[in-house]
């Protein structure tokens, strides 16, 4: 055991980046962390079930329209935000788009949390639809063999996706300073970002059972949504299932997880590694698979039968990203133009927040991911990978338990203490992250959380449960009830008139693109398909 149960933390380049990060000219970069927020969330009728109309005419081409999506599902809408340097103007921009959403849906509600609102039977519900082009229906394909693969229901679940990128000023001083001190053999900026940021996924995947247990914010779901499906959940009312000391559902076994997934390996040591082994699970068939490999009703069921259809089948807390130009897959977008930003996909969406996130959170994450950057990085290897299995799955269902352990390299140590010298060296992070943007915001939001570790009953998984107790509510009522107040705050908002008129150009002018695509097809979808994947 270690001193005080506490886990060592390399600290060989720690003190040197931390030290970095205060430097007079650096300093100024850390204002222009670059940020975007993918919000999830369900229309949901007035009585709290799943609604099962068509995407909205109103909020634009589902396909196109850059500021507002659908998943999964023809119901689960997704809100976009461009890449902004300031908190306040994201979470403005997604207030907006919210605004404007509720414009759109009429007497709907958007439902403000991760685990569902009561589903129809799995088979009725709908799957987003695109168009006719050959892109939309690729994604439609793609999404019925989700569908097919785990349920529909699984897929219904919500969540917050944080987007992440250093300014490239930022990247030419960490590349020069470490040039000066012989800590990089790489000669081209690129590939020292590509490997920075892999450095940054291996710690985030080491620490991140610390963003569940402060965020986690789904204890418990209707009862609906484990129809059919064999779970080892315990009832929590008439209405409800849960576990006693869960933290977020979502991120365990009936989130968006997979048995099948379960015994592949992906490296993060280097974006080579990483692409090799994502590729390969590209390649790799799947004997189960096999049965949803024939067209039903003159509709590709899935786009292969491999392991994973496309990349985005597979489960990460975190990835790596580049921009794909039109038709482009994402690996080959990656391995061509290396790492533009990271994707945070941990989150549960905020019940408690009408967008599902709020600034703590962000300048919370902004400290966890600069500190990921900044703390020593060892490769990873198959003994590591299963180690953060463990601590996801403990947290995931025992987060609040008393005097839980993790592990920690082979031991086991006690949860808090972990968390809290983690928090020590995040605080650090902040503190110059304070001294950048000359406030004490960072520093505040490390108080909340050190609150939050030393008092379960703050963090968001208990005062879910605990609200839902005081109420003598379900969780359908419970969130019900949230989202109302929700709907009436964004109804009421105030919105900018020329941002309005922007955000409505954008929705018309992407069903003018849908229809463009839809006229440019000149292959039928099974060459289209076989083009893309011969990339």
């Amino acid at each position: 055991m270690l001193e005080s149960g506490r886990p060592r933390l390399p600290q060989g380049q720690f003190s040197h980046r931390l030290k970095f990060l205060g430097d007079e000219k650096v300093r100024p970069l850390l204002q222009r962390i670059q940020r975007g927020i993918e919000k999830e969330g369900l229309r949901t009728t007035p009585n709290g079930k799943l609604a099962i109309s068509p995407h909205p005419i109103g909020l634009g081409s589902a396909l196109s329209n850059s500021w507002l999506t659908t998943d999964f599902s023809e119901s689960l809408l997704e809100f976009i935000t461009p890449v902004f340097e300031s908190i306040p103007e994201t979470l403005a921009y997604l207030n907006t788009a919210h605004a404007l959403a509720y414009q759109q849906i009429k007497n709907e509600i958007i439902w403000g949390a991760s685990m569902p609102s009561v589903l129809p039977e799995d088979k009725d519900i709908p799957i987003a639809q695109y168009g006719s082009s050959n892109i939309a229906k690729m994604k439609t394909a793609y999404r019925r063999g989700l569908g097919h693969r785990y349920g529909r229901a699984m897929q219904t679940v919500a969540g917050i996706h944080y987007n992440f990128s250093l300014p490239e000023s930022f990247w030419r001083s960490a590349f020069e300073q470490d040039k000066y001190h012989g800590q990089t053999q790489h000669k081209y900026l690129q590939h020292y970002i590509d490997q920075r940021y892999f450095d940054l996924i291996r710690n985030f995947r080491r620490h991140y059972w610390l963003l569940i247990y402060l965020f986690g914010a789904a204890p418990c779901a209707d009862a609906s949504f484990v129809q059919d499906r064999n779970h080892d959940l315990q009832p929590l009312n008439e209405y409800d299932v849960f576990k006693p000391y869960a933290t977020s559902l979502r991120m365990g076994d009936l989130g968006y997880q997979s048995a099948a997934q379960n015994a592949l390996y992906v490296c993060y040591n280097s974006l080579q590694s990483y692409a090799e082994t994502i590729s390969k699970a590209l390649r790799t068939p799947y004997q189960d698979y096999e049965k949803f490999s024939s067209p039903a009703n003159g509709e590709y069921q899935q786009l292969s039968s491999s392991l994973l259809q496309i990349e985005n089948e597979f489960y990460s807390a975190i990835r790596p990203k580049q921009v794909a130009r039109s038709g482009e897959t994402p690996i080959k977008a990656l391995t061509q133009r290396g790492v533009e930003y990271i994707e945070i996909r941990c989150l549960d969406i905020n019940p408690f927040s009408p967008t599902g996130i709020d600034d703590k959170t962000i300048r919370f994450l902004d400290a966890f991911l600069l500190f990921c950057l900044c703390a020593d990085s060892p490769p990873s290897d198959a003994d590591e990978y299963k180690s953060i299995t463990f601590n996801q799955a403990r947290i995931v269902n025992h987060g609040r338990e008393p005097n839980l352990t993790i592990l920690c390299g082979k031991q086991k140590l006690d949860m808090q203490a972990c968390a809290n010298h983690l928090l020590d060296q995040i605080q650090a992070v902040a503190m110059e992250l304070d001294n950048a943007h000359d406030s004490n915001d960072y520093t505040k939001t490390i108080t909340a959380q050190r609150e939050k570790v030393l008092n379960t009953a703050l963090t968001p998984s208990a005062l879910v449960l605990s609200t839902m107790e005081q109420l003598q509510a379900s969780h359908i009522q419970f969130n019900l009830a949230q989202a109302n107040q929700h709907a009436e705050y964004f109804r009421q908002l105030p919105i900018d008139k020329h941002k309005q008129e922007n955000l409505i150009s954008i929705a018309r002018q992407s069903i003018t693109q849908q229809q463009e695509l839809e006229q440019q097809d000149d292959v039928d979808f099974s060459t289209f398909l076989a083009n893309y994947f011969n990339q």
